[in-house]
Protein backbone atom coordinates (compact mmCIF):
# COMPACT_ATOMS: atom_id res chain seq x y z
CA UNK A 1 0.00 0.00 0.00
CA UNK A 2 0.98 3.81 -1.06
CA UNK A 3 -0.21 7.06 -0.60
CA UNK A 4 2.39 9.58 -2.32
CA UNK A 5 1.38 13.57 -1.86
CA UNK A 6 3.21 15.82 -4.12
CA UNK A 7 2.10 19.72 -4.69
CA UNK A 8 3.63 21.40 -1.45
CA UNK A 9 5.74 24.16 -1.42
CA UNK A 10 6.60 27.63 -0.60
CA UNK A 11 3.67 29.93 -1.35
CA UNK A 12 2.81 33.66 -0.69
CA UNK A 13 -0.46 34.61 0.85
CA UNK A 14 -3.45 34.76 -1.07
CA UNK A 15 -2.10 32.44 -3.23
CA UNK A 16 -2.86 29.15 -4.55
CA UNK A 17 -1.39 25.41 -4.31
CA UNK A 18 -3.05 21.85 -5.62
CA UNK A 19 -2.02 19.01 -3.70
CA UNK A 20 -2.25 15.58 -5.07
CA UNK A 21 -1.77 12.12 -3.75
CA UNK A 22 -1.27 9.10 -5.98
CA UNK A 23 -2.90 5.74 -4.38
CA UNK A 24 -1.90 1.89 -5.07
CA UNK A 25 -1.55 -1.40 -3.70
CA UNK A 26 -5.71 -1.37 -2.38
CA UNK A 27 -8.87 -0.57 -3.81
CA UNK A 28 -9.07 2.87 -3.94
CA UNK A 29 -12.69 3.24 -5.58
CA UNK A 30 -14.02 1.45 -1.86
CA UNK A 31 -12.11 4.19 0.35
CA UNK A 32 -12.78 7.41 1.38
CA UNK A 33 -10.11 9.61 0.92
CA UNK A 34 -9.07 12.81 3.50
CA UNK A 35 -6.74 15.22 3.93
CA UNK A 36 -5.01 16.24 7.19
CA UNK A 37 -2.64 18.51 8.06
CA UNK A 38 -0.12 19.16 11.44
CA UNK A 39 1.75 22.77 12.09
CA UNK A 40 4.49 22.99 13.80
CA UNK A 41 3.70 22.22 17.50
CA UNK A 42 -0.06 21.37 16.93
CA UNK A 43 -1.83 18.23 17.04
CA UNK A 44 -2.75 16.74 13.53
CA UNK A 45 -6.09 18.02 12.26
CA UNK A 46 -8.30 16.73 9.72
CA UNK A 47 -8.78 19.30 6.55
CA UNK A 48 -11.46 17.77 4.04
CA UNK A 49 -12.72 14.55 3.30
CA UNK A 50 -14.68 12.89 -0.21
CA UNK A 51 -16.65 10.05 0.00
CA UNK A 52 -15.75 6.70 -2.49
CA UNK A 53 -17.55 8.06 -5.53
CA UNK A 54 -16.68 12.04 -5.27
CA UNK A 55 -20.64 12.55 -4.64
CA UNK A 56 -20.00 14.05 -0.58
CA UNK A 57 -17.15 16.04 0.78
CA UNK A 58 -17.12 17.75 3.97
CA UNK A 59 -14.74 20.43 5.20
CA UNK A 60 -13.17 21.98 8.47
CA UNK A 61 -14.76 25.46 9.32
CA UNK A 62 -10.61 26.73 8.76
CA UNK A 63 -10.65 25.76 5.35
CA UNK A 64 -14.29 26.25 4.28
CA UNK A 65 -14.50 27.79 0.63
CA UNK A 66 -11.24 28.25 -0.10
CA UNK A 67 -10.10 24.30 -0.13
CA UNK A 68 -11.64 22.01 -2.64
CA UNK A 69 -10.95 18.00 -2.39
CA UNK A 70 -11.75 15.96 -5.49
CA UNK A 71 -10.80 12.97 -6.60
CA UNK A 72 -10.20 10.40 -9.63
CA UNK A 73 -11.07 6.73 -9.46
CA UNK A 74 -9.43 5.92 -12.59
CA UNK A 75 -6.08 7.50 -11.73
CA UNK A 76 -6.35 6.72 -7.98
CA UNK A 77 -5.77 10.01 -7.25
CA UNK A 78 -7.12 12.30 -4.51
CA UNK A 79 -6.71 16.26 -4.66
CA UNK A 80 -7.00 19.36 -2.69
CA UNK A 81 -7.29 22.91 -3.96
CA UNK A 82 -5.75 25.61 -2.06
CA UNK A 83 -7.23 29.13 -2.85
CA UNK A 84 -6.31 32.32 -0.67
CA UNK A 85 -3.73 30.67 1.30
CA UNK A 86 -3.30 31.80 5.09
CA UNK A 87 -0.08 32.34 6.55
CA UNK A 88 -1.70 29.65 9.10
CA UNK A 89 -2.22 27.08 6.38
CA UNK A 90 1.11 26.31 6.68
CA UNK A 91 1.47 22.65 8.07
CA UNK A 92 2.65 19.32 6.64
CA UNK A 93 -0.76 17.82 4.87
CA UNK A 94 -1.33 14.16 4.87
CA UNK A 95 -3.68 12.39 2.64
CA UNK A 96 -5.36 9.69 4.38
CA UNK A 97 -7.79 6.31 3.07
CA UNK A 98 -10.28 5.43 5.44
CA UNK A 99 -11.89 2.13 5.11
CA UNK A 100 -14.31 0.35 7.25
CA UNK A 101 -11.66 -1.96 8.39
CA UNK A 102 -8.11 -0.44 7.03
CA UNK A 103 -6.31 3.05 7.32
CA UNK A 104 -3.88 4.24 5.28
CA UNK A 105 -1.60 7.14 5.83
CA UNK A 106 0.97 8.93 3.57
CA UNK A 107 4.08 10.67 4.37
CA UNK A 108 2.97 13.85 4.15
CA UNK A 109 4.18 17.33 2.00
CA UNK A 110 5.19 20.68 3.55
CA UNK A 111 2.94 23.86 2.52
CA UNK A 112 4.97 26.84 3.48
CA UNK A 113 2.44 30.22 3.15
CA UNK A 114 4.69 33.31 3.47
CA UNK A 115 5.97 36.58 2.07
Amino acid sequence: VQLVESGGGLVQPGGSLRLSCAASGFTFSSYDMKWHRQAPGKEREWVARISTRGFTTNYADSVKGRFTISRDNVENTVYLQMNSLKPEDTAVYYCNAWGEKNHYWGQGTQVTVSS
